[in-house]
């Protein structure tokens, strides 16, 4: 599966213990990260991450680019609730767009951890089933 990894400045610390802790299951997988993000989780863990531009230089933009194709499967975005962020419109955007396109999306620790943990259960596997039956619907 293809995983963006977004955290905000007073969130990167614990993105990077999240991806050290969880190191097991990310290996398995493509991971894409804005900027700065990126390098501390490709600096701390030694896995490969595809990194794009800061998230307020087009990052988050570029991230729902790659949801708006379909070419992303879950998305873990620790955000900070607590500080104003200059590009709140697009944080906004990504989330409306993990929504329309059914694209798990975690804000917070606990959600990602769920999500992390499911994905290596195999609960995230309606994604591969979608794309073998070529997006026709599925029946349960």
């Amino acid at each position: 599966m293809k995983i963006a990894l977004i955290a905000h400045d007073r969130k990167k610390d614990l993105m990077v213990k999240l991806t050290l802790a969880y190191q097991p299951i990310l290996k398995e997988h493509e991971l894409f990260a804005t900027g700065t993000t990126g390098l501390r989780i490709s600096e701390a863990t030694g896995l490969p991450v595809h990194r794009f531009k800061s998230g307020p230089l087009g990052g988050d933009q570029q991230i729902g680019a790659m949801i708006s194709e379909d070419k992303l499967d879950m998305v873990i975005f620790l955000r900070d609730p607590l500080a104003a962020q200059p590009h709140e419109p697009d944080v906004t955007a990504l989330i409306r767009l993990s929504d329309v396109y059914e694209i798990p999306l975690a804000t917070n620790i606990g959600t990602a951890e769920i999500l992390l943990r499911g994905l290596q259960a195999g609960f995230a596997d309606f994604r591969n089933v979608v794309h073998e039956t070529d997006n026709k619907p599925l029946s349960f």
